[in-house]
Formats: C-alpha cells, sequence, structure tokens
C-alpha cells in the first residue's frame, strides 16, 4: 500500500516476533478529519484554557489572524482518534492490557486553524522487552494539516503492551 509516495508495511501482525522485524517502517496512514471550532471550545473548556487565539474568531479576524486555532494539546490529545482509521497494517498482537506510557518528544510544528482537517501518519519506532510478557512500543506519529507543507505536530509516544500468557 503506498499512500502519497511513502510505503505503509501493509499486512497483518500477530505476535512480538513478527512487530519487531518491522522497526522503522510506517504502520499506516488515517483519514482526514475536520477539527471544528466546537471541538476548540469544548477543550477550553474541559481544561480552562479560553485564550483568545483559540475561542475567540471575532478577535482573531480584527488581529489579522484570519480564525481560531486548535491548541496544541488538543490536537496531541486527537492522536488516539486519529489512529483508529490508520489503514496499512494491522496489528492484532494478543494483549490483556495496553496503557499510554508517555511521550518521549513533542513538537507542536505548525497550527492547525479552526475548520482544519487533519489526519496521523504512524511509524514504529522501537520495541523493546521491558518485563516478561511486557513490551514497549514507541511510535512516530505526525499529524498532517491538509495543504501544509508542515506538520501540526510530531509525536514519539510509548505504550506498553501486557501480552496474554502463553
Amino acid at each position: 500500500m503506498s499512500v502519497e509516495g511513502t510505503a505503509t508495511m501493509g499486512g497483518r501482525i500477530t505476535t512480538v516476533e513478527q512487530l519487531q522485524a518491522h522497526v522503522g517502517e510506517e504502520i499506516g496512514v488515517g483519514d482526514w478529519m475536520e477539527v471544528t471550532q466546537e471541538r476548540i471550545d469544548a477543550f477550553a473548556e474541559a481544561t480552562g484554557d479560553h485564550q483568545w487565539i483559540h475561542v475567540d474568531p471575532e478577535r482573531c479576524r480584527r488581529e489579522g489572524r484570519g480564525g481560531t486555532i486548535a491548541h496544541g494539546y488538543l490536537t496531541l490529545s486527537l492522536i488516539t482518534l486519529l489512529r483508529q482509521s490508520l489503514r496499512g497494517t494491522v496489528i492484532e498482537v494478543p494483549v490483556r492490557m495496553g496503557v499510554n506510557y508517555g511521550s518521549d518528544r513533542i513538537r507542536f510544528v505548525t497550527p492547525v486553524p479552526a475548520g482544519g482537517r487533519i489526519r496521523v501518519r504512524a511509524m514504529l519506532v522501537a520495541l523493546d522487552p521491558v518485563a516478561p510478557d511486557v513490551w514497549q512500543a514507541k511510535y512516530r506519529h505526525t499529524v498532517e494539516i491538509e495543504g501544509e507543507g508542515k506538520p501540526a505536530l510530531v509525536a514519539e509516544t510509548l505504550n506498553r503492551m501486557y501480552l496474554q500468557p502463553r
């Protein structure tokens, strides 16, 4: 499978050993999703971050900004939702639990305008054993903005997989 010139692994992965063989490869690209002003406002309400560049479209127009922008942390938090539409490799390693373990690096490169469309591109960067039947995967998530040359953000996230006992 190829998406805009970048090879995507494809296929189905059912074991950690199979997944290890694909470290350094792109695992998929998600669908485009619109970031609405309503979503931005809801995030502002949930976090208490009501800075005008996010929630005041009229002031943004007066200030020559054109419109509001999504919070960087809103864009980051949408990675989980954006990953649900990944097309490419299907990872079905039998886990009893998976947890978000954190991030190693996050860079907010380009603001996402209200009404803009974003998608995620995911690469498996590392896969390491942590304990018996516990593995840590590092993914590089690049959130792209439709029509932009630079991404909205690039984040290296860590996920722990607690495998089903064999």
